[in-house]
């Protein structure tokens, strides 16, 4: 008979390949859990969100304590000189407008928020959009001076306006992280 011989072969592979995989794995994985429980360290997605108003400061302290005694986790504050604003892991966000935002855009105590490339040109497309259907509605670009920022006041709203802004990425300083705001004293 003849003999056989068994050949050991043996398969190398490399050691950034070793290191690399079980550790994209882990990352992957982590960032899966973080979505899973709503805390997404990363920018992305960066969903269209809706915003309601609170009627003063107090009634912002208050709102934000309800959401979160009902489970909302508040991620950000992003106030700026017209507005307070908290943004909460489901992508409400709850503001407090200061009284010029309302004389440019009316009594509005919601509205609906999307991520554009473009916030001017596509507020001035919805209104045009809008005004062809019959409704009234202006775009306006200046409400938060110094924000990529626009809005559409609109009657096929009622008491709410449309927000177009940019990507986060995009807005330009990241906004700062959560810290509870104080009531304001009456």
């Amino acid at each position: 008979m003849a003999a056989t011989r068994r050949k050991n072969r043996s398969v190398q592979v490399p050691l950034f390949l070793v290191i690399l995989v079980p550790l994209a794995t882990l990352l992957l994985g982590l960032w899966t859990l973080a979505l899973a429980y709503d805390r997404n360290p990363l920018p992305f997605p960066d969903r269209d969100y809706q915003v309601f108003s609170a009627s003063s400061a107090e009634a912002l302290v208050a709102i934000e304590d309800v959401m979160q005694s009902l489970g909302q986790r508040p991620r950000f504050r992003a106030d700026s000189p017209n507005v307070q604003r908290t943004i909460f892991a489901s992508g409400t966000i709850i503001n407090q407008p200061d009284p010029r935002m309302f004389e440019l855009l009316g009594p509005h105590g919601a509205a609906l928020g999307f991520v554009v490339d473009d916030p001017d040109a596509t507020a001035r497309q919805v209104a045009q959009q809008l005004q062809h259907r019959g409704f009234q509605a202006a775009s306006i670009h200046d409400a938060e001076p110094g924000l990529p920022i626009a809005f559409v006041r609109t009657d096929a709203l009622s008491d709410s306006v449309l927000v177009f802004r940019k990507h986060m990425l995009r807005m330009g300083a990241k906004p700062d992280a959560w810290t509870p705001r104080v009531s304001p004293e009456r």
